[in-house]
């Protein structure tokens, strides 16, 4: 069995987060609106999605 050694974890770990090429700020910022833009849209579609099955429940089977 292995020995557990926390220094030379936490070295490694440093190491680890060292090689990290971390995003800039203007990077993360239009990821941010990417992704609150294309949440936006798909909510809208689904929301188009349900009144149209809606509407043909109501068409078909005279509830909904």
């Amino acid at each position: 069995m292995a020995r557990i050694d926390p220094l030379a974890y936490l070295r490694e770990v440093r190491q680890e987060v060292g090689r990290v090429t971390w995003p800039s700020r203007k990077e993360t910022l239009i990821t941010t609106g990417l992704v609150m833009a294309l949440s936006a849209l798909a909510a809208v579609f689904f929301v188009v999605v349900d009144q149209v099955i809606r509407l043909a429940m109501r068409v078909l089977f005279g509830f909904g």
